[in-house]
């Protein structure tokens, strides 16, 4: 297991430093660049001139790339020259906000997807049916689209939850909790449709096995069989499909935190993204490679733990 990990994080390496390269490049070749985003409309080629050579934009993009990284790797982000802010710092203040919404969605959605999907293997039938369509109302509806609806509803219609904000768990815990509820309700919808899926398809394949037919000819229990023994065997690709509904969040919480107006690092990242603040949007982009690293080793962590045949590869 230990090398198993070791060799997660070295391949890792090499993929933060390509995302933040590629993010860096491609952040250069759109149109327009940060002096005029700090300018506006009317400036002099003297001034734009002048402000290119103070923020280093009139050197090459190899050149520029090894600044930032190199300053990035002692834990330097640089200060945003749109609103003279520390990146890293507002990085921090964000990164609370996008993680309290994707971990609470991502508990929620396998939590209620486990749920359906082995009732709906044991029992079968309509709640099977009743799955599949359920399914494919998640597949189909927009998360941003069912936020707007769940607004209307609760927010502006019936008024028992807040539209919009965000409120730290240290603050409230119950400002935080149900300023999350509708947000997390809009995104984990399709998260549980998934998972919902998968564990379907899992279980009916798992319980139709011999091993199964072997414990119930036995005695067991059908609740032991399920907990002890199926659900075990099916896990494996629920725990993938968990571990790709997180990264799809990292996506998701883009237009929802617009829509909620929570001050997330999606909304960071769109706004570094229109104004061509480099500093900002680089470091946007190697926090989310850095999650999606996290968060496949955890996959890893929980191949290992459900098949120690894993643990030996």
């Amino acid at each position: 297991m230990r090398a198993l990990i070791l060799r997660r994080l070295l391949i890792s390496v090499p993929l933060v430093i390509a995302v933040s390269w590629l993010t860096f490049l491609l952040q250069h070749l759109a149109p327009g660049d940060t002096a005029r985003a700090v300018l506006g409309e009317n400036y002099t080629p003297e001034g734009y001139a002048r402000l290119r050579a103070q923020l280093g934009l009139d050197q090459s993009l190899p050149v520029q790339y090894w600044h930032w990284l190199t300053n990035a790797l002692h834990g330097d982000f640089g200060v945003s020259p749109i609103n003279g802010l520390d990146v890293g710092a507002e990085i921090g203040t964000r990164l609370g906000v996008t993680l309290s919404l994707i971990v609470v969605t991502t508990v929620v959605a396998a939590a209620l997807g486990i749920a359906l999907g082995s009732l709906s293997a044991i029992r079968g039938g309509p709640l099977g049916r009743i799955v599949d369509v359920l399914s494919l109302a998640g597949f189909a509806l927009p998360s941003f689209w069912l936020a707007l609806v769940l607004v209307t509803i609760f927010a502006v219609t019936l008024r028992i939850l807040p539209a919009t904000g965000y409120t730290p768990f240290a603050e409230s815990p119950g400002g935080w909790t149900t300023g999350l509820v509708l947000p997390v309700a809009a995104l984990a919808v399709h998260g549980t449709a998934a998972i919902a899926k998968q564990t379907r398809s899992g279980l009916l394949d798992t319980l139709s096995r011999d091993f199964v037919v072997t414990l119930r000819a036995n005695g067991a229990s059908e609740r032991s069989i399920l907990f002890r023994h199926a659900l075990r065997n099916a896990a494996i690709p629920v725990v993938t499909v968990i571990g790709l509904v997180f990264v799809s969040l990292l996506n998701g919480t883009v237009l929802v935190e617009a829509v909620f107006a929570m001050p997330g690092l999606g909304g960071l990242a769109v706004q570094s993204a229109t104004q061509h603040d480099v500093p900002a949007i680089q470091a946007v982009a190697v926090t989310f490679t850095l999650v999606v690293v996290v968060v496949n080793l955890l996959v890893d962590l929980a191949y290992g733990w459900l098949d120690p045949k894993v643990r030996v590869r």
